[in-house]
């Protein structure tokens, strides 16, 4: 069993690259309001000067299907993770718009009903992956609060939903990442805060122990 790791809410080349260079698979960069919030102009000299084999993610909250892919295109993002809750078809006109070469994360908060969700959208060919994240009245992303992951176990259970890949974010630290993966087994995890020295800053000695965690974490699950 292998795990996928994003290391989220990067504001600088620096962050980026440490992100890559202690082993993450992805990193991610939020074009939406927050302490983290970057331009596409900030992304593209960023992206330019990353390894090729390091997925780029940029997220988004509200934005167009045409927004989000100019975009795409300028900054050379690999994937997008969507927070949206109006446009039902945007994951298919991104689909549409890139084939199957651009990732297509789904965000999912915990919540009542969490499995109906899930099991709607198991069976759509356009998302890659759905990301469940905890959220509060002002923000959808990069709470730093965790949520009820015994809970939300439940949710994912079933013959669909198995087949769909699963990253588990919210609250995620150096510290808990391995039971969240022992609860939840997902494919993959995603982290901001959890490894920040202060909003948008990272702080390499968590960054470095969350990767390191999570892939211990993998092996000791896979026993």
């Amino acid at each position: 069993m292998s795990l996928w790791v994003k290391i989220c809410g990067n504001t600088s080349l620096e962050d980026a690259l440490l992100a890559a260079e202690s082993g993450a698979d992805a990193v991610g960069f939020v074009f939406a309001p927050s302490p983290r919030q970057v331009t596409a102009k900030q992304v593209e000299a960023i992206v330019a000067a990353l390894p090729g084999s390091l997925e780029k993610i940029g997220v988004f909250v509200g934005s167009s299907a045409k927004e989000i892919e100019a975009t795409v295109r300028a900054c050379e993002l690999t994937g997008v993770q969507l927070h949206f809750e109006t446009d039902r078809d945007l994951a298919a006109k991104l689909r549409e718009a890139f084939g199957p070469d651009l990732c297509i994360l789904r965000v999912l908060h915990y919540r009542e009903g969490l499995a109906e969700s899930v099991a709607s959208l198991a069976n759509d060919g356009n998302i890659d992956a759905l990301l469940l994240d905890s959220r509060t009245a002002n923000a959808v992303g990069g709470t730093g609060i965790a949520f009820h992951w015994s809970a939300a176990a439940a949710s994912l259970k079933g013959d669909s939903v198995s087949k769909k890949r699963i990253v588990v974010a919210g609250g995620l630290t150096p510290g808990n990442v391995a039971e969240a993966i022992a609860t939840l087994r997902p494919w993959g995890v995603d982290v901001v805060t959890g490894v920040e020295a202060a909003p948008g800053r990272k702080d390499p000695d968590k960054v470095r122990a969350f990767i390191a965690h999570a892939r211990a974490a993998v092996g000791q699950t896979a026993r």
